[in-house]
């Protein structure tokens, strides 16, 4: 494969420019790279036609996949009413194995022209009730099954329908329910049953979009569906955070959808896949380094006509991709460790929707994990949680053991249970959801902040409390609850519900920006100590991710903000050992500043503006 490969570059270099060297290029990297990490492309159906049919554009298709280190290229058939030929799509197949690239197909499952029947609703999406939508696209998967021997759905295997036809079926159950249901059985009738009787060994993927707590709404089943296909990929397209065009998705939406995603699939998981849609500087290659951290191997950049046009990050990918490598190969065997958060699956999130990307935002090492974590000795219980019929069973066993719970409101509101939460929470029985802004006491060094609480608890501020004002009250955004079986805290906050969605219209993203991420100072040093993380100290929007829990000090720190940040480790000294430290980046060493402890060091750093930095114990 890696001979191939070569020979592969040498082809593709002499159809590139005098001027451009194959020192310039990603190819030879990427040849002997494969097994630490894959770049590829997913090449949309109008693009994969033109390359079927403009010898120009294969020129400058090449020129792109040299320069990029692209090994494998994904070729759509169908998207939006536009569907590629049979011989079209062979001759592209062809031509790229002919380069030895390898060749995946892939299909965008939306409407278009005369093809399929268009869902009444908000989104762009079928109607997969309708039995014209169903033979339309079982007939193009049959096709394509045989000229591919890998194929891959992308993200609209949804649907917001609410059509009569659907209404009809539908029946007694909620849109939710009936539309998993109806996708599980077209994604075995539809596509993947039609597919293997063309094609027996054809290897059938589901790609996952990043919109992880909303997928339940409209047929992403995220128990059937991974047991169905062969594969699974993950969307981890975060964009911009601070912007409104795709919502206010936060990087850490990438690491928390693959690393759930990757817990319920195991060895099905696949790569990741993300985007250039509003990705200003420094967004593309933030989405690289996210999808590396959560465990993916192979990188598959949307699309490929994008690819071809440019981006400024892309030169950053193409220096960064050693590093890259080098990361994506320890983290197989190292993956990251933090504080686990329980998100069964299709669970609702009720007002917690997307909690977890704000709080591993703020520097607390989140891994979202589908089964109760039994182990573990602390453990976040946002209202997703509610979702399981045995959650008080499991609490109680976790108290029993000692464990530390954050819960939140909105879990109390949500559990069936509630008010025996509440109690041990150290709160009144009977909550409701009232989201009230009130401003923080004590948050941040620069700024007033707003802080939407779920609903206004009154409490008193002193250790372990974080507290808001609202008027002449004091209102609880944290509060701790120390007991004999270990202690309850209790989160207060309002990220959204159903009802700030429809507010501004919004369907799947964040649908405005949140003041939780502006919490600095001693608040957030209490809400890190709430969730066991005291090991790491620094501003918020700097992303904490270590590769053990027992303070070895190996971690990667990311910086999303727009200026440096000053950050500390605290790591365990051994005693006999000297304790040496280097940013693996650089491999520059780090130097240690002794604390008042005899037993911990600190690890004093600066964190350039959207940079990062990996530090790793050498002894």
């Amino acid at each position: 494969m890696k001979h191939a490969l070569l020979i592969s570059t040498i082809a593709l270099t002499a159809m590139l420019p005098p001027d451009q060297s194959v020192a310039q290029t990603l190819q030879d990297k990427a040849a002997a790279r494969l097994n630490d990490l894959r770049l590829s492309s997913y090449v949309t159906s109008r693009t994969v036609e033109k390359l079927a049919t403009d010898s120009a554009l294969r020129t400058k298709a090449m020129q792109t996949i040299q320069r990029m280190g692209l090994t494998k290229l994904y070729l759509e058939v169908y998207r939006g009413g536009h569907l590629v030929s049979t011989e079209h799509l062979i001759f592209a197949r062809d031509w790229l194995k002919d380069m030895n690239i390898e060749v995946v197909g892939g299909i965008a499952t939306v409407p278009g022209g005369d093809f399929g029947v268009r869902q009444k609703g908000p989104l762009g999406w079928f109607n997969w009730q309708n039995e014209k939508t169903q033979r339309d696209l079982e007939k193009t998967i049959r096709m394509a099954a045989g000229i591919f021997d890998t194929f891959i759905i992308d993200d609209f295997l949804c649907t917001g329908d609410v059509s009569d036809e659907s209404k009809a079926v539908k029946g007694w159950r909620s849109w939710g329910q009936y539309r998993r249901e109806l996708l599980t059985e077209l994604a075995q009738s539809v596509f993947i049953g039609p597919a293997k009787q063309v094609n027996p060994d054809i290897t059938m993927i589901v790609k996952y979009p990043q919109w992880y707590d909303r997928f339940h709404l409209f047929g992403y089943d995220t128990k059937t569906l991974p047991e169905l296909f062969d594969m699974v990929w993950v969307g981890t397209e975060t964009r911009g955070r601070n912007t409104q065009r795709f919502g206010f998705v936060q990087p850490y939406e990438g690491f928390v959808n693959y690393r759930w995603l990757a817990d319920i699939a195991g060895n099905k998981i696949g790569g990741a896949w993300f985007d250039h849609g509003d990705c200003a500087e420094h967004d593309f290659i933030d989405q690289a380094y996210m999808s590396v951290l959560a465990g993916a191997a192979e990188l598959a950049f949307f699309n490929f006509s994008n690819v071809m046009a440019g981006h400024p990050d892309h030169e950053k990918v193409i220096a960064e991709f050693d590093r890259l490598a080098d990361l994506a190969a320890f983290i197989r065997d190292h993956p990251v460790t933090g504080i686990p958060s329980y998100k069964p699956q299709n669970s609702d999130p009720a007002g917690d929707m997307y909690i977890m990307d704000f709080i591993g935002m703020l520097g607390i090492p989140l891994i979202p994990v589908h089964s109760f974590p039994r182990d573990a000795p602390v453990i976040f219980l946002p209202a997703q949680a509610a979702a399981d019929p045995d959650l008080l069973d499991h609490i109680n066993k976790a108290r029993t053991r000692g464990a530390d719970l954050i819960f939140t409101t909105n879990l109390l509101i949500a559990s069936p249970d509630g008010d025996m939460l509440a109690r041990m929470a150290g709160v009144g029985p009977d909550l409701q959801s009232k989201p009230t802004r009130a401003q923080l006491n004590k948050g941040s060094e620069r700024t007033k902040v707003t802080i939407e609480l779920e609903t206004p608890i009154e409490g008193k501020d002193e250790p372990g409390n974080i507290v808001c004002t609202f008027g002449d009250k004091q209102l609880v955004l944290l509060k701790v609850n120390e007991t004999p079986h270990g202690r309850v805290a209790l989160l207060n906050t309002h990220t959204y519900s159903q009802s700030d969605f429809d507010a501004v219209g919004e369907v799947l993203l964040c649908p405005k920006p949140l003041g939780l991420l502006e919490i600095n100072g001693p608040a957030l040093s209490t809400l890190r100590d709430a969730f066991g993380c005291i090991t790491f100290d620094g501003p918020s929007c700097i992303t904490y991710h270590p590769f053990s829990l027992a303070s070895s000090g190996n971690c990667v720190i990311q910086n999303f903000n727009d200026e440096e940040g000053d950050i500390a480790v605290s790591v365990q000294i051994h005693k006999g050992k000297s304790s040496k430290f280097i940013e693996v980046f650089s491999q520059k060493p780090i130097p240690i500043h002794k604390t008042g402890s005899k037993n911990c060091t600190s690890l004093d750093l600066t964190i350039p503006a959207r940079g990062r930095i990996w530090i790793r114990r050498t002894d």
